[in-house]
């Protein structure tokens, strides 16, 4: 390694040494944050027309969310286009209405029943309507719970919020009667209480602006990246609203957009006053300080933006849109304030000027100065102990990772859902009275060749095979009778499982249909297709597992070259790439932890052990390993900047830790308590992520940046910015400054 530090490295020292003059005020991102700082009128009147133009569009022609799971080519997805060919009465979007009546059987309420249906038919975009006291296995042993389907011809889910109320009226006849009524997903998703996350987001405010004033000490230093912030959101939230006009995104969509926007604009925001503030006190005049700040912190902005979005733009190598949009959703938040923080907040400063630190209380802070403070002792007790450090890191990390071993991963349905919501009564009263599986039959449907259509001994024979070998299996609860479709050309039906659709045992009967039992039968001809929600639920699972390991190859390596290209380094890379798994671990062992195992589940609003939702490891990964990749850059940017200016790999660590520990300390906290304060959310999945990217952020930037990063910086010395020669000429420069 000597020979290497003496020859190329030195090479690559001594040239990166000689360019790095500060920036020159003649660059891109000088002259962009001195122009905005200058005119700063007409920087903050742009942005403010720009974001209400999008707000009033996002009223006028704004797209609807909602949630679609649908995987092509899959045996769910074929089995379901096969029906629908072949019966157009099957819409497959259909949803159930629960009547429970503890006192008395239902029978006695035929009259008030046979008026809601008619009611019910009248609806628009009801395709049929089954009557529950003639259609087969849809009343209780008891008579006291029986359930209407109701068949639409497109998804209810889409549906205005005000359908629910029709639908609603249409049952008054029974609901007059005393009997209850519940709506089962996805009518359910209408009838419970409307979720809002504006109650998070307030929260996450009120404590991003208690930490920015408390590290600051100044009112207009602490509001300026709140307004920065949501200025940014807005404007993302209009551009969400408009995608979603012209492609389906997530219902969680929004909220992903909104939690990553402030979290990473106000972390921006301050990043940049930190140094802009600095920039002041040295005696810059304002436009000066903006210029200095958007070229140097700016850049770096500029970096981490770039990485967290390639992060998040991975998730479409899943293959899978749902997921990919979700990330989509994420990166529109992260580069709308990315483009906010270099072009907004310089016009901000200009606005401000001097008066930055006119309303303050306590001593004005701005970056740590060259001296040795706090942090820079900090750093340099750990640099004498590395090993120390740096096994004692690793401990208290590898001790949070270690319920990750025991995840569990699955669908969230209405069965996780709070008690008092209808889609969760609904799911209950059908489970008590027709056996958990009720809430989730698999539909069989098998094609027909005109040897066996047109045969009803060689149909009656089929069709006999299917229910002896289909009933005999273990966890079937029962299967209904077969239905031929009005051409002849496919056999369908339902089984009906004996457990819930999240249970192992249901996954493992799923298995069994597909590769075992289905094929065994149908050997004349015919082909089988195990279909329903879910069927299509267990592969969506099966899938986002399998393409996992893909999306964290695909970060990683999209974060290494990234990272290379910008430190002109090999080893810096791989070490934040294994420093940000033991972050990310330990936050996937938290979540284990409280939703799975119900540690503290009640401090996140939960009274019920839930799976970890399928694809909330893949975003969270995506999400963390981006927003690590922030701390990163902002921090090893000025340890290399210290080590071009003083060729010590040491003092250059604890320089750098001790320049930003106390900005990324802060920055930290302010993002953990927005991504804390959308645990407030009802979703269950903004709450697991809300956790896990909270938890995540707080072990990034305490025991990785203040313990491990300055461990294996020291342990590296030199070597940690060595570049091949060969390397340097063929991977292109990110400059940070």
């Amino acid at each position: 390694m000597d020979e290497l530090l003496d020859g190329s490295f030195r090479d690559s020292l001594a040239s990166e040494g000689n360019s790095n003059r500060g920036p020159s005020s003649t660059g891109i991102l000088y002259r962009l944050g001195a122009w905005n700082a200058r005119h700063f009128k007409t920087s903050i009147l742009v942005w403010l027309l720009v974001v209400v133009f999008l707000v009033v569009l996002m009223g006028k022609i704004g797209g609807t969310y909602s949630n679609n799971y649908s995987l092509p080519n899959t045996q769910a997805s074929t089995g379901l286009s096969i029906l629908q060919a072949n019966n157009k009465a099957v819409t497959g979007y259909s949803s159930q209405i629960v009547l429970v009546d503890p006192n008395k059987p239902l029978s006695n309420f035929s009259a008030q029943i046979s008026q809601a249906l008619t009611s019910l038919s009248k609806l628009p975009n009801v395709v049929s309507v089954s009557n529950p006291l003639t259609a087969t296995g849809a009343v209780s042993v008891s008579g006291e719970t029986a359930y209407i389907s109701v068949a639409f011809n497109q998804n209810p889910s889409l549906f205005s919020p005000s359908y629910i109320s029709s639908v609603e009226t249409a049952m008054k006849s029974v609901t007059n009667a005393k009997v209850n009524v519940y709506y089962n997903d996805p009518l359910g998703l209408l009838a419970n209480p409307k979720a809002s996350d504006i109650r998070s987001e307030l929260i996450g405010l009120v404590l991003a602006l208690l930490i920015i004033a408390f590290a600051f000490r100044s009112l207009y230093a602490a509001g300026l990246p709140l307004v920065s912030a949501l200025i940014s959101v807005l404007g993302s939230l209009g551009i969400m609203a408009l995608l979603a006009k012209v492609t389906t995104f997530s219902t969680t969509s929004p909220t992903l957009t909104t939690m990553l926007g402030l979290g990473v604009g106000i972390d921006y925001c301050l990043f940049l006053t930190t140094r802009h503030r600095q920039k002041l006190m040295d005696g810059l005049s304002p436009a000066e300080a903006a210029g200095v700040t958007v070229s140097t912190s700016g850049g770096s902005v500029i970096v981490a933006a770039a990485t967290v979005s390639v992060a998040l733009l991975g998730l479409y190598v899943s293959g899978l849109t749902f997921i990919g949009k979700l990330g989509l959703a994420a990166m529109v938040g992260v580069v709308t304030s990315a483009i906010g923080a270099i072009t907004l907040v310089p016009g901000l400063f200009g606005l401000l000027g001097t008066r930055m630190d006119r309303i303050h209380f306590g001593k004005a802070v701005a970056e740590t100065g060259e001296g040795e403070d706090f942090w820079h002792r900090f750093s340099r007790s750990v640099q004498k102990r590395p090993w120390t450090f740096l096994v004692l890191g690793s401990i208290i990390a590898g001790v949070l990772v270690i319920p990750l071993f025991s995840m569990q991963l699955g669908r969230l349905d209405a069965g996780s859902n709070p008690t008092t919501y209808s889609d969760r009564q609904a799911y209950g009263a059908v489970a008590s009275a027709f056996g958990q599986g009720a809430n989730g039959p698999f539909v069989i449907v098998v094609t027909l060749p005109p040897s066996v259509a047109n045969s009803s001994s060689a149909l009656g024979t089929l069709e006999q095979n299917l229910n002896t070998s289909i009933s005999s299996l273990s966890n079937v609860a029962h299967i209904t009778v077969p239905n031929l479709s009005p051409n002849k050309a496919i056999l369908y039906f339902n089984v009906v499982p004996t457990y819930g659709p999240q249970a192992s045992q249901t996954k493992a009967l799923f298995d069994n249909l597909v590769n075992v039992t289905l094929p065994k039968v149908l050997n004349g001809g015919e082909k089988g297709y195990v279909t329903g929600n879910t069927a299509s639920g267990i592969q969506f699972l099966e899938l986002v597992v399998s393409k996992l390991p893909i999306i964290i190859l695909f970060v990683i390596l999209a974060a290494f070259i990234i990272l290379m290209a910008t430190f002109r380094s090999i080893l810096i890379p791989i070490k934040a790439a294994l420093l940000n798994l033991f972050s990310i671990g330990a936050a996937y062992g938290v979540v284990v932890a409280v939703f799975q195992w119900g540690w503290g589940s009640s401090l996140v609003g939960m009274n019920q052990k839930v799976p970890i939702e399928s694809y909330v490891p893949m975003i969270m990964f995506a999400i963390t390993f981006g927003l690590s990749m922030d701390y990163e850059v902002f921090l090893i940017s000025r340890v290399k900047e210290e080590f071009l200016r003083t060729k010590d790999s040491s003092l250059a660590v604890a320089s750098g830790l001790s320049q930003t520990a106390r900005v990324i300390s802060s920055a930290a906290s302010i993002m953990a308590a927005v991504f804390f304060a959308f645990v407030a959310s009802t979703n269950i999945v903004i709450k697991m992520l809300g956790v896990g990217l909270g938890v995540s952020v707080i072990i990034d930037a305490t025991i990785i940046r203040l313990c491990l990063v300055p461990s294996v910086m020291e342990l590296f010395g030199d070597a940690a910015w060595w570049f091949p020669k060969w390397l340097d000429k063929v991977v292109p420069r990110i400059d940070v400054d």
